[in-house]
Formats: C-alpha cells, structure tokens, sequence
C-alpha cells in the first residue's frame, strides 16, 4: 500500500502555494506509507532557476562545496549546488543531460534522483512530513508538483527504492500497486541498454515508459504500451515538465480520484488528500476508469 499524490496548476495566481498545497497532500496520505516519500517539483527558481539544467542527486559522499568544483572542472562551466534535506540539487548554464554527464563521470555510484530544466526531484527515507519539513516544501512555488508515500512490499527501504522514479529529462513516475511481470521486462531493457538503479518493480515501469518517449511516443500512447505489456495492479502518474496523466490497471482495484476545476486538476489515492484545495468543494470529482488515460497539458 502506497499514496500518490499529484497537483497540476492552471492559474499563475496559485503558483506560489504550490508547495504548500503539495506538503498538505503528501502528508494526508502517511498513513498509506510511512518507510520513505519523495516528490517532484516543477518550476521553484530556488531550486531550479530558469534556464538552467538541473540534476538532483543522493548519495554522492560529498559536501556542496567540493560537488560543485569536482562537476564544474568536469563540465568547464560554473555549478551551483543547493542541499535540500539529503538531496544535492545541482545546476547549471548547460543542457541538463550534459551536466548530467559531467555528474556520472565525477561521481559513477550516485544515485541521480532526477534530471531537467525546472525540475527538483527530493526523496529519503523516514516519515513523510519530517521529510517534508526537512526540505521546506511548504514554501516552495511552481505550476506542477507530484508526491508518493511508500510502504515497501517488494524491495529495500532505501532512497533508491523511494518514488518518484525520474529517469527521463522532465519525467517522472509515481506508482501505487505491483507489477507481477517486471523480472522479465527488466531483463529485456537491460538487454536493450537500459540501466537500474534499484530492484524496485516501478522503476522497470518508469524505465518502460521513459524508453517509449525517447521513441517519439507521447505520454498517452506510451502509458497504453505500459497497460499492454505490463501484468499486475496498479494506478500511475505520470508527469513530465509539461503534462500529469493517471492511469489504472484493467481491474482498477487500487484507489484513485481526481477532482478538476479551471484552476488546477489533482489526484490523490484518497479524496482526504484533495480536501484542502481550494475551491475543491465546486470541482469535478470521479474515480479513472480501467485502463482509460487521463492526460492534461499546460
């Protein structure tokens, strides 16, 4: 059992409660997991400022300081690096995946929680409102934003286990179920090239769905790919600097709602978690249907 959360904003006005509307959300659902949580978050300039690429990295054994020399003499180019909690949020005026390259070259055995321009992706292990104390959430601005709690069924409690898995430029993906078949699809994207940094089954399914888009598929026909391939129960979102799309297993049995104004669209495992949105109480509210797409783009 896990909690997903996700919040997509329409409205300019709402940009700067994006993290506080994000931080009551992800906290609502502790109690469908409370072994780590992460979230990603879409355009906060103290995090991401515009225009430049951003990498957010765990586990890199050393301190802002000596990062962002070892990433700046890699790269040829000015790093800075910003710690939020655990997470080293790293940026630049380069192309993300070229600071991302300049990144695994210095440090081969972090773990990269995520990549591209306006996106800070934040996870670790522990309860998920000291988490989200710990990175100052609640103060942190943006138009999209995607948050999971975890109660880990399958793999290792660590920050490689906790979602979002982001794994693409601008992606990410949340998941509350299980796939039953990811040893196989795993084991074809390792054949393919496709690298892992965890034996977390939502991972093969980020990994799935980040290999289609760098195909040319959009977000929608991807996720119909992922329900074709994929056995299991499950609910997904997925988001990406642009777009947040939910989809459900045949069965749907894993909960789910989404509630839509002209101000904001969200999605939460549990109504509780959209409650405090504002206006929600005039929104439309439904429970996605079995393997329908629910896609919106900005």
């Amino acid at each position: 059992m896990c909690g997903i959360v996700g919040l997509h904003l329409r409205t300019p006005d709402l940009y700067p409660r994006l993290g506080e509307l994000l931080s009551g959300m992800l906290c609502e659902m502790s109690n469908r997991g409370s072994d780590s949580a992460g979230v990603a978050v879409y355009g906060h300039p103290g995090w991401t400022p515009p225009g430049r690429g951003c990498v957010s990295l765990l586990d890199t054994g050393a301190d802002p300081e000596s990062l962002g020399a070892a990433v700046s003499s890699e790269l040829g180019s000015s790093v800075d690096v910003k710690m939020v909690g655990d997470t080293s949020v790293v940026t630049a005026d380069v192309d993300s995946e070229a600071l991302l390259a300049a990144v695994r070259a210095e440090y081969p055995g972090a773990l990269v929680a995520g990549f591209g321009a306006d996106l800070a992706v934040l996870k670790g292990v522990g309860d998920p409102a000291t988490l989200s104390a710990s990175w100052g959430l609640s103060e942190a601005s943006g138009w999209q934003g995607v948050g999971h709690t975890r109660m880990a069924t399958e793999s290792a409690v660590t920050p490689s286990g906790a979602h979002p898995y982001a794994v693409g430029p601008e992606q990410c993906l949340v998941h509350n179920g299980s796939f039953a078949n990811h040893a196989t699809i795993r084991r074809e994207l390792r054949a393919a090239g496709v690298r892992f940094d965890s034996e977390n089954d939502t991972e093969v399914g980020a990994r799935f769905v980040a290999s289609r888009l760098a195909e040319g598929r959009d977000v929608e026909t991807a996720l119909k790919e992922l329900c074709a391939t994929f056995d299991g129960f499950y609910t997904l979102l997925v988001s990406n600097r642009d777009s947040f799309a939910v989809v459900r297993d045949a069965i749907a049995c894993k909960p789910a709602v989404i509630a839509e104004t002209d101000d904001w669209v969200a999605m939460g495992s549990e109504y509780r978690a959209l409650s405090g949105l504002p206006g929600v109480e005039k929104a439309k509210i439904w429970e996605p249907e079995p393997e329908v797409v629910y896609a919106w783009t900005r």
